[in-house]
């Protein structure tokens, strides 16, 4: 072997590259076909110096991060039939990379990620590795850890006692590159993240740390220990206050009550409800050990972990985190689901008016969803109480932050406990140090189809309750007493008559948002040359009856199918039809489709659209 290929630990070789690139040889019997695996790629070369390496081929690649001096050369893996996986966060900017260069904002730009040090070019990916859990790639067992910090999606690949870092360590106390930690204007994400995966690293039982840039460390847990001490001091230099981000990992739990926990590190907050079992169920659980969200919503930038979970079974003896509901559908509050499922067989159970939301996200046109599709194990009716272990738990509709929130109502240690997710701020009447009155704030956007009777109708549902706490989602808990009450129903009475002073409410009620038509599903794909169903949704603002008149609108190549229809309308009451659409044969990205509608004499024009991406057969 020269120079550019050293054997680091046995069976393990670094290629000099663009970054290093480490092939683990498969274990092979004599006369069989000797093959290895990459983690990383850097430009390719590996593929050039297989012979001196003592391998046939390579049967898989393994991305830690999506950084272009790790990845130029992924085509060449492609074109030789290597398998590509990559961190589930970052696969977007393997294989979609083109929507981000077309798309990511240059001007003005406050989100400082280090996203277009990207491919230039996407690449087929062929899976995303299973954080949590160990998976075989060409007969290599490979244990999978998320440890962001140089990017939010970054991993770390275990093999044996071998840990393959990435750009998370470069050298004791040393990173390779601090820019690429910060991740928004000012901001200290990725520093803190580095501090927390490094903690996190150190448990594991390590006898070498095998860095893309720098040397092998034979001592992994001083090293380790060394960055994240002196990246703590860093992280507290650029803040006005310490951070003790490794406390906040040690103990990330607030006790509401003995068996109720708050979540202080997540974002938004979620709540711990322990069973004396040793089971647990957890409301709300979206960006677990959070330092702060980068001012993007890519994906990319956008990081669920379990990273609170060793602390939740150190101090407070939980076996199995068996129960996961969410108070409504933002991605704060559920992006960290799918994962507690995948690693820690965790059921999710939803409100029948939230489940449809998770599971097909995309077919309404809301903010703030997560990416991916969340199906239901078990649906909750509204007005249902089921039991959990030893609780009862009651599921009441809460729209006003949401049209699709629930609060949930169950007893523990001798309180009443009402979660309601992000319906109010929870500043509550007094500041505890001056003493002085706070005005609560009503969280509402009209986007997430407020109504404006809402905020009335919860104050009611509270008075009803009388809970002795109420949890919310970015607030700490609000001991409930009678001014607290009286201040929700006065403000949500204040709040109908705000609107009703500010919109033309009587003749036509245009509602909160002032839509009256909506598309479903509002983005979806259709084959090219194939058909589509769209069905629109109509709400008279009339209080009497009406006929309203619905035409479609489609692109230059698209066919629509019926013509101009007409509905007749109860007095403020809703119909639907559906509509069908024949799609160009040309593939296209978000073609626009739209209704131009009437109600009566309300001319709105062009009032509803939709999203559809027109794919080739067998892409969609």
């Amino acid at each position: 072997m020269g120079k550019e290929v050293t054997e680091v630990v046995p069976g393990v070789f670094r290629i000099a590259d663009t970054c290093h690139v480490y092939v683990i040889a498969a274990p092979a019997s004599a006369g069989e076909e000797r093959t290895g695996i990459a983690i990383d790629f850097g430009s390719g070369r590996v593929l050039d110096l297989l012979e001196d390496i003592g391998i046939d081929r390579l049967t898989d690649v393994l991305m830690t991060h999506h950084h272009r001096d790790q990845a130029q050369g992924l085509a060449r893996a492609v074109e030789h039939g290597i398998a590509v996986h990559v961190p589930p966060v970052e696969r977007d900017l393997f294989e979609n990379v083109g929507d981000m260069w077309s798309g990511r904002q240059i001007s003005n730009d406050y989100d400082l990620r280090d996203d277009r040090f990207s491919l230039l070019d996407p690449v087929r990916v062929t899976a995303v590795v299973p954080e949590y859990r160990t998976a075989t790639y060409g007969g290599v067992d490979v244990r999978v850890l998320p440890t962001p910090g140089h990017t939010p999606g970054s991993v770390t690949y275990l093999v044996g006692e071998v840990a393959f870092t990435g750009d998370l360590i470069y050298a004791p106390g040393k990173v390779w590159s601090l820019a690429a930690t910060q991740w928004s204007y000012t901001e200290n994400e990725g520093p803190a993240m580095v501090v927390l995966s490094c903690e996190l690293l150190r448990k594991e039982e390590l006898d070498v740390l095998l860095p893309s840039h720098g040397e092998p460390m034979l001592h992994p847990a001083s090293a380790l220990s060394e960055l994240s001490a002196t990246m703590q001091r860093y992280v507290d230099f650029r803040r006005p206050h310490p951070w003790d981000v490794r406390g906040l990992l040690a103990n990330p739990f607030v006790e509401v009550t003995s068996h109720l926990l708050m979540n202080r590190s997540s974002q938004s907050y979620s709540y711990v409800l322990l069973s004396e079992s040793g089971a647990a169920m957890v409301f709300d659980f979206g960006y677990d050990m959070s330092t702060g969200l980068v001012k993007s919503t890519a994906r990319e930038a956008r990081r669920p972990w379990l990273a609170s979970l060793p602390a939740l079974r150190e101090h407070y003896g939980v076996t199995a985190v068996e129960v996961a509901v969410p108070t409504h559908y933002h991605d704060d509050h559920v992006a960290g689901m799918p994962l507690l499922r995948d690693v820690e067989g965790t059921e999710i159970w939803a409100p029948s008016h939230i489940a449809p939301i998770l599971a097909t996200p995309l077919h309404h046109d809301l903010p703030c969803q997560w990416f991916d599709p969340i199906p239901a194990d078990r649906v909750l009716g509204l007005g249902e109480t089921v039991r959990w272990r030893e609780y009862d738990i009651t599921v009441h509709d809460l729209p006003g932050h949401t049209l699709f929130a629930a609060a949930y109502e169950f007893e523990v240690d001798g309180y009443r406990v009402l979660v309601t997710g992000d319906q109010q701020d929870g500043m509550g009447i007094a500041d505890a140090i001056d003493k002085t009155d706070r005005q609560e704030i009503l969280n509402f956007q009209y986007k997430n189809r407020f109504s404006i009777e809402d905020y009335r109708k919860s104050a009611a549902l509270y008075r009803r309750l009388r809970p002795d706490v109420m949890v919310s989602g970015h607030w700490r808990p609000r001991w409930v007493d009678d001014d607290y009450l009286h201040m929700l129903t006065r403000l949500g009475e204040e709040l109908v008559a705000l609107h009703h002073d500010l919109l033309p409410l009587d003749r036509p009620d245009l509602g909160a948002d002032g839509v009256l038509c909506r598309l479903t599903p509002y983005y979806s794909s259709v084959p090219a040359g194939g058909e589509i169903t769209l069905t629109a949704t109509v709400r008279n603002p009339w209080p009497h009856k009406a006929v309203a008149t619905i035409e479609p609108v489609v692109p230059p190549g698209w066919r629509r199918e019926p013509g101009p229809l007409t509905l007749r309308l109860p007095g403020g009451g809703m119909e639907q039809v559906h509509l069908r659409f024949c799609a160009d044969v040309v593939p296209r990205r978000r073609v626009r489709l739209a209704v131009d509608l009437t109600i009566g004499d309300l001319r709105l024009g062009q009032h509803a659209e939709a999203l559809v991406d027109v794919v080739m057969q067998g892409n969609r």
